[in-house]
């Protein structure tokens, strides 16, 4: 471990800030070398920075004065934002500026990490939002054990924040919020934190855990449903579903060849761009078996079940593969393994599948999906991440045991935020 130096700047530093970190971090040089990273700084920009943690290779420390703003930067909106909240990163960035940096930081990964000397040829141009701001369909608060207040953390703290309006959730979470706040303190229970979700499409609301103390507000629901592309899908309260489903009436982008499903009449949701996604890079024919790893409570797989001949899903999540199951309960050719990717995918006649969707979480894969991987050789690989430093590390294995990398292309999922989602494009070479 790194040891601390033994003291902190007293005098903030001068510091030109060159480049964006993923973690919403902007990154320069300090007088004797040392990288030091700097939250809500951007590229271009000149600051007097005072030093929070130093250490032998790099520091930490926030804008004391800002000398030189750079183009594009903002007055961010939400007043939490202002005063710390660690929601957000990039709130004082104008949203075009937050593309490009996301593109930027997707091909600097896979440049670090991946060792792909022609990253910024490979990633794309991020699709984004129209209206970026009230997308997520989920947020989960932290309650006060004081005053029983729902509250979000301080940025790189424990600390709590009091939340009364949140800028990136649906509407309707912060209606649920706005009744519930400040209304669980002294209840004879403790309740440690709540989990709010909401159908964007179907109008429907979970709350979890109940809450008896607020009956204005329907809780402690066994699964709520949300709807892509024409096909309902439920989930229970721990099962991973995609945050951004709030539609927008907008034409298919030109990154997508073509619409693989009928769009819905009032719009179409950046879930449902990301399934059309790695359907258009799938290239899907009837006749083909596809592998969907990492499949959740079936988005994917159930999607694709109209356009191939099979679709095997592979999930851990016991509640994912519940809601799997009864999500394709009427589609015949899906069916849902439930265990480990790394120990089911070897187990699997992979030999006859065409193609497989990756969908790991932050960690990447495990070693053993892309020994599987390589040693079977599927035609088609479309790997789905939310981390681009371990999509770059999985993506060079892939390429260096015969595959070749087509493209990267980012998708923002998560406006304001640093968090990134990429859809990678692998084909067996030979």
């Amino acid at each position: 471990m790194l040891e601390r130096e033994n003291a902190l700047s007293v005098e903030p530093v001068e510091v030109e800030l060159t480049e964006a970190a993923f973690g919403g971090e902007a990154i320069g040089r300090l007088p004797d070398g040392r990288v030091v990273f700097v939250p809500r700084a951007l590229p271009g920009e000149a600051a007097l920075i005072a030093l929070q943690q130093q250490r032998r290779d790099f520091a930490r420390g926030e804008v004391a004065v800002l000398e030189r703003p750079a183009p594009g930067r903002v007055e961010p909106p939400c007043p939490y934002y202002k005063v710390g909240c660690g929601g957000c990163s990039w709130q004082h960035a104008e949203y075009e500026l937050q593309l490009r940096l996301k593109q930027t930081i997707v091909a600097d990964q896979l440049r670090r990490i991946g060792r792909f000397l022609n990253a910024d040829d490979l990633v794309r141009p991020p699709i984004g939002m129209l209206e970026p701001w009230h997308y997520r369909n989920q947020a989960r608060f932290t309650v006060g054990r004081r005053f029983g207040e729902l509250c979000f953390t301080y940025r790189a703290s424990h600390r709590l924040l009091r939340i009364d309006h949140c800028w990136i959730v649906h509407p309707t979470i912060n209606s649920i919020l706005e009744v519930a706040q400040g209304r669980l303190a002294n209840i004879g229970r403790r309740i440690h934190q709540i989990l709010m979700r909401v159908g964007a499409n179907t109008g429907q609301v979970m709350v979890t855990p109940a809450l008896p103390e607020v009956p204005e507000i329907e809780s402690g629901q066994a699964f709520l449903e949300e709807e892509l592309l024409g096909r309902r899908f439920r989930l229970e309260p721990p099962s991973f579903f995609q945050v951004n489903t709030r539609r927008e009436a907008r034409p298919l982008p030109a990154a997508i060849g073509k619409a693989w499903l009928g769009l819905p009449s009032d719009g179409v949701s950046m879930a449902e761009l990301l399934a059309l996604l790695v359907m258009d890079r799938l290239e899907p024919e009837p006749d083909q078996i596809v592998v969907d790893a990492y499949s959740g409570v079936g988005t994917f797989a159930l999607l694709l079940a109209p356009l191939v001949r099979e679709v095997i899903g592979i999930e851990e999540a016991r509640s994912a593969v519940r809601d799997a199951e009864h999500n394709g309960r009427d589609v015949p050719n899906a069916r849902f393994v439930q265990g480990k990717t790394e120990a089911v995918l070897p187990s699997l006649e992979l030999e006859g599948i065409a193609a497989v969707v990756l969908d790991p979480a932050r960690a990447g894969c495990h070693p053993d999906v892309l020994r599987a991987l390589l040693g079977s050789r599927p035609r088609r690989i479309v790997y789905v991440s939310c981390d681009p430093s371990t999509l770059a590390r999985d993506l060079r294995v892939l390429v260096d045991g015969g595959y070749a990398l087509a493209e990267v292309q980012p998708l923002d999922m998560f406006p304001q935020t640093y968090h990134i989602e990429s859809v990678a494009t692998l084909t067996a070479v030979g």
